[in-house]
């Protein structure tokens, strides 16, 4: 397992990059902009990971900026941690068997969401590519990720 990235839900990008990086000195090291989702996704490196990053082989902060207007309360302008998996069904099992629920499955074998037991959200990515399989395919999203 690999500690990827924490995303962090950000109302002003302009004022949030001026933050990070003029303040705290982090570098951009790339951006996804998804009309059809309307969000704009910044990843950000601290300066002695950003030879890693660039590799994709350091952790970042995601500043994810959501084209329109929302207010985030309850904690929700934090978004997720994320780590990257060998086997993600592996993965999931192994935490279904210890009672934890599979918010978002991992249904196209690629991603899925659970929760901590303090109800922060940990998004699991896998490593490489393995088919749809079930019983994954044929799980529902339960609450929220």
């Amino acid at each position: 397992m690999r500690y990827l990235h924490t995303m962090i839900r950000v109302r002003d990008l302009d004022a949030s990059l001026r933050f990070y990086c003029e303040g705290l000195g982090l570098q951009e090291m790339y951006r996804t902009e998804n009309e059809k989702g309307r969000f704009t996704l910044v990843f950000l490196a601290a300066p002695e990971d950003v030879e890693l990053a660039k590799a994709r082989k350091a952790p970042l902060v995601e500043l994810t900026y959501n084209w329109d207007d929302e207010e985030y309360g309850g904690g929700r302008n934090f978004g997720h941690l994320a780590y990257r998996v060998d086997d993600i069904y592996e993965t999931c099992q192994r935490l279904m068997d210890m009672g934890v629920t599979i918010n978002r499955p991992p249904r196209d074998g690629h991603m899925a969401f659970v929760r901590s037991p303090d109800n922060i959200s940990i998004e699991l990515l896998q490593d490489g590519d393995l088919p749809p399989a079930e019983p994954w395919v044929s799980m529902p999203n339960v609450g929220a990720w």
